[in-house]
């Protein structure tokens, strides 16, 4: 496989659904996506994977059962194996993720919004 730079603007223009992750790389057994995020998704926790949300532009909020994060652009929050979690974004914000393979988008909890297979964009 010959390397290749990836434009994030591009890619995230290919992305049509708010929660919705496409791959755009694979590396050592993770993935990394690109979602575009707006309103509230799903609590949730992912047993056996950490991961990991890098704001590329606009803001979320990150709740806890403790408290709330806010990230913007530029900023990263990694949250720990078995930590229940829910993103939100007022508006619309682009995001990235890295995370193993296996990790579905809604962890422990399956709903609508629920993402078997994200494939490459």
């Amino acid at each position: 496989m010959t390397p290749q730079k990836i434009n994030l603007s591009d890619k995230f223009a290919r992305i049509s659904q708010y929660w919705h992750p496409g791959v755009i790389g694979e590396l050592n057994g993770q993935q990394v996506k690109l979602a575009k995020f707006k309103g509230r998704f799903d609590w949730h926790q992912h047993e056996e994977e950490d991961e990991m949300f890098l704001v590329i532009d606009g803001k979320i909020r990150i709740g806890l059962s403790d408290r709330t994060i806010e990230l913007e652009a530029g900023e990263m929050l990694i949250v720990p194996r078995g930590i229940l979690h829910q993103p939100e974004a007022e508006e619309e914000a682009h995001v990235m993720l890295f995370e193993p393979a296996s990790t579905l988008n809604t962890g422990n909890t399956k709903s609508g919004r629920t993402v078997k297979d994200p494939g490459f964009l």
